[in-house]
């Protein structure tokens, strides 16, 4: 389930297990301007626990020279003419745009931009996708459905896992989803009937928390209406979020979990052959709300009095296309790899993940590829408060023959201030699986049609540190992937010994532990930092 709407479901599981215009919050504060750039502040200087990168300018890169570098961002696609964003997207200029040629040899015909890799030709492109465990279930289901455990042979042994592993998953989640929606529906009705009998009894259509806080009754129906929206207005519910989680709820059902969907006929490849070419240059498409709003962390204009300020101010975005609403497929995300490589990217950015990998060697040679030529890859931890030590989740640096990836880069998510909620309820962690923390909660960034939002998820901590990798890479350029690496890593801002709630979904449930024990460096990434690191080490 989408992190944006996680404080609609503990709402919906702390109260419904009990028992005109929309409720206004009166006391709110302007989030806009709370949490604007908060990413770029230093912990020490403004108190905010950012990755101090406006430190970084101000004091040590003043008058410095640099290049530009190309970061990868490998998503659901971006939008490419945003105001803040348009200037620092990349251009391929060995290619003539809409000549339908292949002026660079590449591969890839008019590939200005980057690519969509869950396109066609005729310019058709996947939207929805099934979750990987649907497909392997589907694929597989007919093979073993009523095949004795016994009688399945050492070969197919393998094989067989990940279908009962797929089978458990795929009806666990069907499970949840069904009544996911259930409690919508009755969360819904709820919050209707309340609403309209408060407008009735205030007589207005503007309900403030302050008027809900002055009405004393006898009637204790009444009181239970007033506590309930009481209780979410304090919690700042919007009435959007009804709408937007009962369509996620919806196509959780009708694509994601569908076994009769499958959208992949579109693109008519064959998903065994890697060296296949296929996909458009379509890489805005539908979809791009995510994709737009990593490039803008990492990439947004700085100091134009647009929006927000990006990490890096010397970086091109190349914007690659293969996640759709659902699991990305691994043959997508392989080929989006090596395209990123061998067109002069430094850094891949992937802000996604998911349970099973059915072809996981295409990706892990995909990796292995690109630590050979010298590329970084910074990837989300995920956001499903998960031990990645004792469960895996994919991509991973972990390759096959226990080989583990050497340019890689795994980052969980933190937010502005040192409490006990300083690592995000959401955010997968583990003390050897996930490297380092960065911003991640009450994110403001880009959105589509030059517009603006503020999210969270550990899938906008990993820009933050491909952000500072490209500064890195953009001021001392003769650093390796694996120096860049070893720089962020040995340079964050410690936090080893804070106390915080150890990520829990179960809201309320979670139990207390030092930072140190949720990532292997224990501290979040500070550009200010790594910028002195990378200094000495060049010198």
């Amino acid at each position: 389930m989408n992190k944006l709407y996680l404080l609609l479901f503990s709402l919906i599981v702390c109260y419904l297990q009990g028992s005109g215009q929309i409720i206004k919050n009166d006391l709110a504060i302007n989030k806009d301007s709370v949490y604007l750039n908060w990413y770029n502040k230093s912990p020490k200087d403004d108190s905010v626990y950012g990755a101090a990168v406006d430190k970084a300018y101000e004091q040590l890169l003043k008058n410095k020279e640099s290049v530009t570098v190309i970061v990868a961002v490998i998503d659901g696609g971006i939008d490419i003419n945003h105001e803040d964003l348009k200037e620092n997207i990349w251009i391929n200029n060995n290619e003539i745009p809409n000549n339908g040629i292949d002026d660079d040899s590449n591969g890839y015909i008019d590939d200005i931009n980057g690519w969509n890799f869950i396109g066609n030709a005729q310019g058709e492109n996947i939207t929805y996708e099934n979750l990987e465990s649907t497909r392997i279930y589907r694929q597989l289901k007919d093979k073993y459905e009523d095949v004795d455990p016994k009688s399945v042979s050492e070969e197919l042994e393998t094989e067989y896992k990940l279908y009962l592993g797929a089978k458990n998953k795929y009806l666990k989640e069907k499970k949840q989803a069904t009544k996911d929606k259930a409690d919508i529906k009755m969360f819904r009705e709820s919050y209707l009937a309340a609403k309209v009998k408060l407008e009735w009894y205030l007589d207005t259509n503007v309900i403030t928390l302050s008027a809900l806080k002055n009405i004393k009754s006898e009637d204790k129906f009444l009181m239970h209406r007033v506590n309930f929206l009481k209780f979410i207005f304090e919690n700042d519910f919007e009435e959007e979020l009804i709408a937007e989680m009962k369509k996620e709820s919806e196509e959780r059902l009708e694509y994601h979990l569908n076994m009769d969907f499958n959208p992949r006929t579109i693109i008519g490849d064959d998903p065994n052959d890697i060296e296949q070419t296929y996909g458009n240059n379509n890489v805005y498409g539908p979809e791009s709300d995510h994709g737009t709003f990593v490039a803008g962390i990492i990439s947004a204009k700085r100091n134009n009095d647009i929006g927000i300020d990006g990490i890096a101010d010397n970086v091109k975005i190349m914007a690659l296309k293969a996640v759709p609403n659902g699991d990305e497929r691994d043959k997508d995300i392989a080929k989006a790899i090596r395209y990123a490589v061998d067109n002069g990217a430094r850094v891949i950015n992937m802000s996604f993940g998911k349970d099973f990998s059915p072809q996981k060697q295409l990706v892990d040679k995909a990796i292995k590829y690109a630590e050979e030529k010298n590329v970084l890859i910074v990837h989300a931890a995920g956001n499903d408060a998960l031990n990645l030590d004792k469960t895996i989740q994919y991509p991973t640096n972990k390759l096959s023959n226990e080989i583990y990836a050497n340019n890689w880069i795994t980052v969980g998510a933190s937010s502005d201030t040192i409490d006990l909620e300083f690592a995000a309820e959401f955010t997968n962690y583990g003390k050897t699986s996930v490297d380092i923390f960065a911003p991640g909660v009450n994110i403001k960034s880009l959105k589509p049609e030059n517009k603006y939002d503020i999210a969270d998820g550990t899938s906008f901590s990993s820009p933050v540190v491909s952000g500072v990798a490209a500064l890195i890479l953009s001021y001392f350029p003769e650093l390796s992937a694996i120096d860049t690496k070893n720089i962020i890593l040995n340079s964050v801002y410690d936090c080893s010994n804070v106390k915080v709630q150890l990520p829990d979904e179960s809201f309320g449930k979670s139990k207390k532990t030092k930072f140190k024990k949720l990532s292997a460096k224990a501290g979040i990434v500070n550009a200010y930092n790594a910028i002195l690191m990378a200094n000495d080490i060049v010198k």
